[in-house]
């Protein structure tokens, strides 16, 4: 079995744990670390990485490309509605070559993705010449996002590709927002929210939603991707809602700090529920997320409170105490556990 330097530290740990508890033999256990094969270098790590540098590389390009009004001219010398046709055509051979690798050699995972990923470019491109072709001067783009979110959404989920799907979840996310912005007259409120409350909704609702269809995605290898970009959703819109309240911009800087904490303690909340629940159920992500979040939701507080009153030796040390004492609960159940085990 061919491993990485990590995994068979992992393995040989695990392996060394057993044999001491009595699961394994000591030759059940030597025979299984010789089928171990040490990888001296990961080309799989490579090839992603070359990959996705390649795609940042060509989104780059066609972004400059664009951009140079000369060169659009040059190759591009024809109405929004012909562009729009012909970057349709591209994408759509671009889905096509990436659907029929994937059926050929789908071993060859990350160059397929790759150019899938371009049908993505060119449809991002198409939509918006079908914007400026049908530009009424509404300032309503929340349909060309739509549209957007539908194909990345199909294509994603039939190319089994978290890459796609995740633009089609962006995509959606900007169809909330520019709906909302557009119906409220690109206010500050709608229906009495500002656009962080707006998005904490839109975020619970599409992590509820992952949840819910956990098992459908899971099948296409989608659910880690819904799920980072739900909790993503939900605690960056937190975060914002923790520092300006459900204010206006210009309100906001005559609001005392006081009046804002029920939404830091509210971000603090979702975040200790994360880790919590991730305690419970082993579930990395979700610890990631919380632990990321509650020390954003520290060091926000801290700068906006305490950074001008306060001596900075006297609050790290107060905030080193109190995670060691939750270390140290953290320990004593852990060994109740291990002690309950060893029985």
């Amino acid at each position: 079995m061919k491993v990485t330097r990590k995994q068979e530290k992992v393995i040989r740990h695990t392996l060394e744990g057993w044999r001491k508890e009595g699961v394994i033999e000591e030759s059940e256990q030597q025979r299984l670390q010789q089928n171990l094969s040490v990888q001296l270098f990961d080309w799989q790590r490579l090839s992603r990485y070359a990959f996705w540098i390649a795609l940042a590389c060509a989104i780059i390009a066609i972004g400059s490309l664009v951009a140079d009004e000369y060169l659009m001219a040059l190759l591009f010398n024809f109405g929004y509605a012909t562009r729009a046709v012909i970057l349709a055509i591209i994408a759509a051979a671009c889905y096509s070559w990436g659907f029929q690798r994937q059926k050929r050699t789908p071993e060859k995972r990350y160059s397929n993705e790759a150019i899938v990923f371009l049908g993505v470019l060119f449809t991002a491109l198409c939509l918006s010449q079908v914007g400026m072709a049908l530009d009424n001067g509404s300032g309503n783009v929340a349909p060309l996002f739509l549209l957007g979110c539908a194909i990345y959404g199909v294509m994603g989920y039939l190319a089994r590709s978290g890459l796609v799907w995740l633009f089609c979840l962006l995509a959606l996310g900007s169809f909330f927002g520019s709906s909302t912005g557009y119906a409220s007259g690109w206010g500050a409120y709608w229906l009495g929210m500002n656009y962080p409350i707006r998005f904490v909704l839109f975020g619970a609702v599409l992590l509820a939603g992952c949840y819910l269809l956990k098992t459908p995605l899971q099948q296409r290898n989608l659910f880690n991707v819904s799920k980072a970009m739900g909790l993503l959703y939900l605690f960056i819109a937190l975060w914002i809602l923790s520092i300006f309240g459900n204010y206006d911009v210009d309100i906001w800087q005559s609001v005392r700090q006081i009046e804002l904490m029920h939404w830091s303690l509210l971000f603090a909340l979702a975040a200790g529920a994360c880790i919590w629940i991730s305690l419970k159920t082993d579930d990395g992500m979700l610890r990631g997320f919380g632990l990321t979040f509650l020390g954003i939701n520290l060091y926000t507080r801290y700068f906006e409170m305490f950074w001008d009153d306060t001596n900075k030796v006297i609050f790290f040390l107060l905030l080193a105490i109190s995670l060691a004492l939750v270390g140290r609960y953290a320990e004593r159940i852990w060994r109740v556990g291990e002690g309950h085990k060893s029985h």
